[in-house]
C-alpha cells in the first residue's frame, strides 16, 4: 500500500509516484519488453511509460486526512 496525505497531490508527488512505478515496471517486465522491443522494434520508452501508468492502477492507496 502506498500512504499518501490528501492534501499532497502535488505535481511532485505525482512525479515521485510515477518514478516509483516506472521501477517496479523496469524491475518486473524490463527483460520482455526489451525483447519484444528487439522483435517488433518498438519504442522501449513508450512501452515502460504505458506499463508504468497501467501499473499505477494496481496500487492500493491509502489517503489519510
Amino acid at each position: 500500500m502506498i500512504y499518501i496525505k490528501f492534501q499532497d497531490l502535488s505535481m511532485e508527488k505525482q512525479e515521485e509516484l510515477l518514478q516509483v512505478s516506472r521501477e517496479h515496471v523496469t524491475h518486473l517486465f524490463g527483460d520482455s519488453i526489451k525483447k519484444y522491443v528487439e522483435e517488433t522494434g518498438a519504442n522501449y520508452e513508450n512501452l515502460i511509460d504505458e506499463e508504468m501508468i497501467k501499473n499505477l492502477y494496481n496500487y492500493n492507496f491509502v489517503f489519510n486526512i
